[in-house]
């Protein structure tokens, strides 16, 4: 027995019957489960559509195979949940109360600009993944991974993720790392959202942040109910005079590489900030985003190991492994300390354990250190080569900031500009980039940074960019502006 001819299977013209093969096919204790689900299915995406009559309970029993029994209880059930209608005498029909449609995954991801080239900063070659080590130490984790640690972690983290990482960022950060004051977090951004809640729970409804700066800070806090306040920068760091008119009482830097404007700051503007913190019995957060990556000497140490009572600490893997790992670390304040475990808590019951557990196992044999040194090769090579095309393409062009990071600050010549006409030119041909000016805070009302009103200043991303396509994204640029000014 077939479903009415008149109203077919509108995907394959089947019969109904058909679609409830397989779970015609389950185990005996869960047939009538099984039934009720795929014919519920079959009705919610359109296999089976509204005016489609049925079998009777005895046909379709016999042609599945079932007893009469689980095929009335499974009409009763569905006409009970609106599925299907029925009438004494008239047979089970196909309702017409569903109006679901087939399920689509959308995929809401960041991607890279389309193009011929892309120098949009913040993106890491993911390419240098290390999925070889990482298999053989997620393969180490599985096999000795007590069965306790697979239960609901310390919001802290694992002790052992936190004891590898207080050695690891000792030693290459120079921070002041007590495990006890480590919170394992998913990435950088979650550091900001769960000391925003913090801050806004202690009172404070502003913070301050460099300007230019992340574009992200201000959505961030906004959602733990805090502002931000732009604070300029000047040559040395964040400006102090500013700063302290501001009326803040915690600020956000990024001492070691600031972005985007790609200075560090100076060992008197560090001493500055830590001292207006005690001032105004505040704190600095300081997010070392890629404070691991210094090409022309050793890295600048952490802010934190000055004064680890008023710097809370944020860094990731986002940069050196993957930005999908979602793994980063907060080291805070013995005076924040509870109150942002407890915040922890509360979002997430903590981080996977079998992440830390691997992450762990990476630090300690050495393969975390491996990576980073095989990153800073690589970006170290991508850089020379952007730095040279820009002086081959663009005679003049000064590139400013220290030698580090992901990204570089290109002023060109006046003869470029203006600005919006040259960036109108190369987007034209197909190459992504962002001016200095996009990262100006919108609250600051000004456009400080520019560059004069014909020069141009770029920020200019390489880390996820081939030295080839490097090379030809700068020729791209500078063919795009020779073709305007013909």
């Amino acid at each position: 027995m077939t479903a009415s001819r008149t109203n077919p299977d509108p995907g394959t013209g089947s019969p109904a019957w058909e679609l409830l093969l397989p779970a015609a096919s389950a185990p005996a204790r869960a047939r009538g489960r099984s039934l009720q689900a795929a014919l519920r299915e079959a009705v919610r995406t359109g296999r089976l559509v509204p005016g489609t009559r049925l079998p009777s309970s005895r046909d379709l029993a016999a042609d599945l195979g079932v007893s009469r029994g689980l095929i009335t209880e499974a009409y009763e059930q569905l006409t009970a949940e609106g599925y299907l209608r029925s009438g004494r005498g008239a047979g089970t029909w196909v309702g017409d109360a569903v109006r679901a449609a087939r399920p689509r995954a959308r995929d809401l991801a960041p991607r890279s600009a389309a193009g011929r080239a892309d120098f949009v900063p913040g993106t890491p070659d993911v390419s240098l993944f290390p999925r070889a080590a990482w298999s053989a130490a997620q393969r180490g984790v599985l096999a000795e991974l007590p069965h306790h640690e697979l239960g609901y972690p310390d919001p802290r983290g694992l002790p052992r993720l936190r004891t590898a990482l207080a050695e690891l960022l000792a030693r290459r950060r120079g921070v002041v790392a007590d495990p006890e004051r480590i919170v394992i977090v998913s990435g950088v951004s979650q550091a900001t959202t769960v000391l925003g809640f913090v801050l806004h729970a202690r009172g404070m409804r502003e913070v301050g942040v460099e300007n230019p700066g992340s574009p992200q800070h201000e959505a961030l806090y906004a959602a733990a109910g805090v502002a931000t306040v732009p604070v300029p920068m000047d040559d040395e760091g964040l400006a102090l005079g500013p700063l302290r008119a501001s009326g803040v009482r915690s600020v956000v830097t990024t001492p070691a590489h600031q972005f985007p404007t790609g200075i560090a700051y100076s060992a008197r503007r560090r001493a500055e900030l830590l001292d207006w913190a005690r001032s105004v019995d505040g704190f600095v957060l300081e997010d070392d985003y890629d404070g691991d990556f210094r090409y022309d000497r050793a890295p600048v140490g952490a802010l934190q190991g000055l004064d680890p009572e008023r710097v809370a600490y944020a860094g990731s893997v986002s940069k050196s492994l993957a930005p999908g790992l979602r793994l980063g670390w907060l080291l805070v304040p013995e005076a924040l300390a509870e109150e942002v475990v407890e915040r922890k808590r509360t979002m997430d019951l903590g981080h996977p354990t079998l992440d830390q557990a691997l992450f762990a196992r990476f630090v300690e044999r050495g393969d975390y250190d491996r990576q980073l040194r095989r990153c800073q090769r690589a970006y170290r090579e991508r850089r020379d080569t952007l730095v040279a095309a820009l002086e081959e393409h663009f005679p003049g062009a000064e590139v400013t900031g220290i030698a580090a990071g992901l990204h570089v600050i290109a002023a060109l010549p006046e003869r470029y500009g203006p600005e919006e006409r040259f960036l109108a030119r190369v987007t034209a041909a197909g190459v992504a980039v962002r001016p200095l000016t996009d990262y100006a805070h919108a609250r600051a009302g000004s456009r400080s940074g520019a560059g004069g009103p014909r020069g141009v200043r770029l920020v200019l991303g390489y880390a996820h960019l081939s030295p080839a396509r490097i090379r030809n994204g700068v020729r791209l640029m500078a063919r795009a502006v020779a073709a305007g000014r013909a």
